[in-house]
């Protein structure tokens, strides 16, 4: 059971986290230091709750506030992370679209005994800009405001081994936390770069937009809004000879336009970093154009320029490290691999498809299937746990070796080949799924056959 109906009468403690100002709440809040966003594996106290208000909404963030804690106050006791969006109150329902406790181990969680860091938000519902670079009329990025509609819920669906999203998140908060502290930069080097290498499919830049996405909604108290800005690399490269090192400086220049807003959190996403940083050993040997060094220098200049700025934060990835300018390599402050999901990974993964499914009613009866945790700790016994929680454990363990991108499409994929009726049981899509699984195998082996 994931929610416990508690008495009502107790009373909670929050850390209040100031908030995207949809509208003035015309309160103080209680400001929360950065270095608090830290999460230490030691204490699992501080818990956080992100409300989503609807963007038509005209209330007060005080007033959100004081009716979010009493609705946590009356569910004292949850199970891990948990999302309410249906409420039993009137003002809930006319202005906030769903209040999660987000991060937090699937475990029973008394709500009383937390330190609650309550963040409320609304979303940006336009699509992305871009931005151009005049002269060349080249498409050079593009932009969006933050917290994104487009971004909302990719942080939750993403399955990582343990500890890969909260390393993230520390790090920029370490990044910002030491700014504030005036940390001199010259003793203590960073460079706000972050590098995520690894196969494709395996949701690197998901992560990026991501991770960008989450940060703008905890430190909303610190900045009013974030800004996103994915370049686009390929189109850097200019058909005139030496005019690339130029088109590098020009959407930097562009980009310390963002930065100057002091009120405005940026990230920068580089995605296939090595287009823009081919190492420059290659380039010498002549194997690559010498436009191409000129690039890479350009780059390496505008990121040793940036980094004096403590709004920004350079993310990047990259399918084939092998191939970037070590000295950009050596800038990068996380240089993190990503990889194909383990077999609790995929388990994970396939576990919040069917719940989708089941909470969209294509898959039916809605029913509670065990985890990989609650499967390891009953020793797979057949006898004591569900059935079908152990075929779907067979059905990950079959799987491993696909990528994450390849996963989340499998379900849809069997129903689309399988199952072949608008609603299915849940042991008969399963057997769909396995059936898929092994189609996903067969045509991943031809296509390496025939390379």
């Amino acid at each position: 059971m994931h929610l416990l109906q508690v008495q009502q009468n107790c009373a909670l403690n929050s850390t209040d986290v100031q908030s995207m100002p949809y509208q003035n709440s015309g309160m103080e809040g209680d400001r929360m230091d950065v270095g608090d966003l830290k999460q230490n594996p030691n204490d699992m106290h501080n818990i956080h709750v992100e409300v989503h208000v609807k963007s038509n909404s005209t209330a007060k963030r005080s007033d959100v506030k004081m009716h979010v804690l009493a609705l946590l106050n009356r569910h004292r006791m949850v199970f891990g992370a948990y999302r309410w969006t249906e409420f039993d109150e009137d003002f809930l329902i006319k202005h906030v679209q769903s209040v999660a406790i987000v991060d937090a181990e699937r475990k029973p969680i008394d709500l009383k005994s937390c330190s609650l860091s309550i963040h409320i938000f609304t979303l940006n519902d336009d699509g992305p800009s871009t931005l151009n670079l005049e002269e060349e009329e080249l498409s050079a990025a593009n932009h969006w405001l933050l917290p994104a509609a487009e971004f909302h819920g990719i942080w939750e669906s993403l399955v990582y081994e343990s500890g890969v999203k909260t390393q993230l998140l520390d790090y920029v908060s370490t990044t910002i936390y030491f700014s504030d502290k005036n940390v001199d930069s010259n003793l203590i080097s960073w460079n706000r770069v972050v590098l995520l290498h690894g196969p494709p499919g395996t949701g690197k830049t998901s992560l990026c937009k991501a991770l960008a996405q989450k940060l703008s909604i905890r430190l909303l108290d610190r900045y009013s809004y974030g800004q996103f800005v994915e370049i686009n690399s390929h189109s850097l490269f200019s058909k005139w000879f030496s005019e690339s090192g130029k088109l590098v400086t020009k959407m930097f220049q562009k980009i310390q336009q963002l930065i100057d807003d002091k009120q405005a959190l940026v990230f920068v996403l580089i995605d296939e970093v090595e287009s823009l940083t081919a190492a420059r050993n290659a380039s010498q040997a002549g194997t690559e154009p010498s436009d191409a060094i000129r690039v890479v220098n350009s780059v390496l200049t505008q990121l040793d320029q940036i980094k004096r700025y403590p709004n920004v934060v350079i993310l990047t990835t990259s399918n084939v490290t092998e191939k970037i300018d070590l000295a950009f390599v050596d800038r990068a402050d996380i240089k993190q691999y990503i990889g194909p999901p383990s077999v609790e990974g995929i388990f994970n993964i396939y576990l919040s498809c069917l719940e989708e499914l089941m909470k969209c009613q294509i898959i039916y009866p809605r029913q509670q299937l065990l985890t990989m945790f609650e499967l390891e700790t009953m020793g797979f016994r057949e006898s004591n746990v569900s059935e079908l929680s152990l075929l779907l454990r067979n059905i990950a363990i079959k799987s491993k070796g696909l990528s994450g991108r390849a996963l989340r499409k499998l379900p849809f994929l069997a129903h689309a080949l399988f199952v072949k009726t608008p609603t299915v049981a849940l042991e008969r899509f399963l057997g769909a799924m396995d059936l898929a699984v092994d189609k996903q195998i067969e045509e991943r082996d031809n296509l390496v056959n025939c390379l």
